[in-house]
């Protein structure tokens, strides 16, 4: 069938490879996601529940209030649980009401939830929290299938470590491409977002923008495979009409192509991106390296090998790009969303690189590398505790009595709580240690 040999997985396919996981991830596969969605959708009918999150949906509960009036007309009196733990705020509550409607849609049948364009969610503590509730309180014969343009990697990362997730779609990522070798040679894009930001055409770099604006969208269409023209809008000119809207941002683009151009020694004009089935998507005429998408590349593939080696190798590869904060300089809503979900994915690279150690028992290196990781979230109280275990086994009473009042002070100062009972457990058997 058509739909095998454009998006290279098969429905028996699917099912295979997710069956017994709560939560299915599927990569994004751009122009090929709708053919699959299609496909799965006209198949799979029964025991689906699909819901697209729409631009306005920019808050989790937000989103969850519409995905619950929505199915309340389709499933009468679903989201009931859902609706009122929506009101508390909680996102743990919120994540234990939503698993237990979907539940309660058949019991004698499978359900799969899948969400769309799921990247329209701040991916924020909330969300998290909320995830995490999620999938855990999940019945058996409950899934969750997350489509989405761009995928993070915490909460995910543990999930597919305990065997509770999947990703789909990696083995044909359509950059690949990359590497083979052009009749026509194009030029060469390199793109460096961790930091200020620079960007080089053929080894030479830009330093003329002519304005902010062209290399703010510059960087935005980098960091954004495939975005909308109300997206553009919204993001850079919200104040603005359309037609005001659509004049400056052609105006801009057309800016951003000049300085490329410039740079390429036998001429030409040389479109950063193309337009293409309702998206702005990176154009053909030049090849694109970019840091920031090598750097997610290498934490994708870490979370899936089975391999320590190989684990190692990709974790420190991502851990080496991670030169600085992105776009330091850049202070925009969606830059600054952008950076804190990167220093979340660098964090959670660092625990990663820490409990590997920690399983071949070397304790010194491990627990190096969790220290880095709380400079970036000194919030994460698991985290704490790795290092008070750590302490505690090598004989190292003090230190592990440190990091203890570092927790509390930082939980004081930070979220105005105190330790959990689980680390205040911990504490007392550090008190009582030998």
């Amino acid at each position: 069938m058509m739909y095998d040999v454009v998006t290279k997985v098969s429905l028996e396919t699917f099912r295979e490879r997710s069956a017994g996981k709560k939560l299915i991830l599927l990569y994004p596969w751009t122009t090929y996601r709708t053919i699959f969605l299609t496909h799965f959708l006209s198949n799979n009918s029964q025991g689906l529940l699909y819901y697209r999150i729409t631009e306005g949906q920019e808050t989790l509960q937000s989103w969850l209030s519409g995905m619950a009036a929505e199915f309340d007309q389709v499933l009468d009196g679903f989201g009931r649980k859902l609706r009122k733990a929506v009101e508390t705020g909680n996102a743990v509550k919120m994540g234990e009401a939503l698993a237990t409607d979907l539940g309660a849609v058949n019991s004698k049948q499978e359900t799969v939830l899948f969400i769309d364009e799921f990247d329209r969610i701040p991916f924020d503590a909330d969300v998290q929290e909320f995830a995490r509730s999620l999938v855990a309180n999940l019945p058996s014969h409950t899934q969750i299938a997350i489509s989405s343009r761009l995928l993070t990697y915490q909460p995910w990362y543990s999930m597919i470590v305990a065997g509770d997730a999947v990703v789909l779609g990696t083995e044909y990522r359509k950059d690949q491409a990359m590497f083979t070798l052009d009749k026509n040679p194009r030029p060469q894009l390199e793109v460096y977002a961790f930091g200020r930001g620079h960007a080089l055409v053929n080894g030479q770099e830009i330093t003329n923008w002519d304005g902010a604006l062209p290399r703010n969208l510059f960087f935005f269409f980098m960091d954004h495979a495939l975005v909308t023209r109300n997206e553009i809008f919204a993001t850079f000119w919200p104040e603005l009409s359309v037609k005001e809207a659509t004049n400056v941002f052609h105006v801009t683009k057309r800016k951003i192509s000049e300085r490329i151009s410039m740079k390429v020694v036998e001429g030409g004009n040389y479109e950063l991106t193309q337009y293409n089935g309702g998206f702005y998507v990176p154009s053909d005429k030049v090849v694109r390296h970019y840091d920031v998408a090598d750097f997610e590349a290498a934490l994708q593939q870490a979370m899936m090998t089975g391999d320590d080696r190989e684990e190692e190798r990709l974790l420190s590869q991502a851990i080496e790009l991670y030169k600085a904060p992105f776009l330091q300089t850049v202070d925009m809503d969606w830059a600054n969303r952008r950076r804190d979900q990167l220093r979340q994915q660098f964090a959670q690279a660092l625990i990663s690189m820490g409990r590997l150690y920690k399983r071949q028992g070397d304790n010194l290196r491990a627990v190096g590398y969790f220290i880095r990781s709380l400079k970036e979230t000194p919030e994460r109280e698991d985290i704490h505790r790795e290092i008070m275990n750590i302490y505690l086994k090598l004989g190292r009473k003090e230190d592990a009595r440190a990091q203890y009042q570092k927790l509390c002070d930082t939980l004081s100062s930070r979220l105005g709580i105190g330790p959990s009972r689980e680390s205040q457990e911990l504490y007392s058997l550090i008190e009582t240690a030998s």
